[in-house]
């Protein structure tokens, strides 16, 4: 059997919704880095972009790292995820665009999994993570560029900088509204109500998430108790089986007693 290359992910082990994540922010960051490449933009939507770049490297450092401290043989996950960490290095674009072999390794694990909502179904907490994590990046990156490039140009705008932009779209999808920057163009109005209804969604996820925090019991335990009576069924049945074990035993050697006095007794 062909010997697995080192970037592929073993395929008995089933994806994580974390994993999921980080596929789906490589194919942003790959999109990211096509258009900075590719596509003449202005400075401030340039800058915004490689602040996005920027940030979704330091995502991947941590992930790398964190798995990395939590793996038992360090020396072998290196080995497989080595390239996930060349692929997290800011400033160097070449290098980025390697993040597309994350992106097809997790679809190749996509493939060979028959089923990808019953992983999530049991790992409902870190979906929910992976799930606001993905749509807190996604939801940054375009509508501050989009917010950017809208009023750009435009008389009485107050959104010039990338800086801008992004203080305007933490603001509005935190629902805070300061009301220090704000769009005055039809576009930029339809970006704002689109942001807001994403941010009304996205805290009340956070809020059910916290709630079920301190409300659902913990996973863990809640395992520990099924399994705790799965074995006193198993107890209760092999005690069951035990005595019906003895009792069968009981009447075989009554029978075989009636048997042997049946022998013994002469014919008339």
């Amino acid at each position: 059997m062909a010997e697995k290359k080192r970037w592929l992910l073993h395929p008995e082990q089933a994806p994580t919704p974390f994993q999921l994540a980080m596929m789906l922010l490589s194919l942003l960051s790959v999109i990211v880095v096509i258009v900075l490449s590719f596509v003449s933009l202005d400075s401030e939507t340039k800058r915004l972009l490689v602040f996005v770049d920027f940030t979704i490297c330091m995502i991947f450092m941590t992930y790398f790292f964190v798995n990395l401290f939590r793996a038992e043989n360090k020396i072998d996950y290196i080995k497989h995820n080595w390239i996930d960490f060349v692929a997290s290095i800011p400033a160097i674009e070449p290098l980025r665009l390697a993040r597309l072999f994350q992106i097809l390794r997790v679809i190749r694990l996509i493939r060979m999994t028959q089923s990808l909502i019953i992983p999530i179904i049991k790992q409902r907490r870190e979906a929910t993570l992976a799930s606001l994590l993905v749509a807190m990046v996604t939801i940054l990156t375009f509508a501050s560029v989009l917010m950017l490039i809208v009023e750009a140009g435009v008389p009485d705008a107050n959104i010039h900088t990338a800086e801008d932009a992004i203080w305007w779209t933490l603001v509005t999808i935190s629902t805070v509204g300061y009301g220090d920057y704000y769009p005055v163009t039809a576009a930029g109005h339809v970006i704002g109500g689109v942001v807001i209804i994403c941010g009304v969604s996205f805290f009340g996820v956070i809020s059910g998430y916290m709630a079920s925090l301190f409300i659902a019991p913990d996973e863990s335990e809640r395992l520990e108790e099924q399994s705790q009576q799965i074995r006193c069924e198993l107890q209760e049945a092999l005690e069951r089986m035990e005595a019906n074990q003895g009792l069968l035993m009981e009447q075989v050697a009554q029978l075989n007693q009636k048997l042997e006095e049946k022998r013994e007794t002469p014919k008339s």
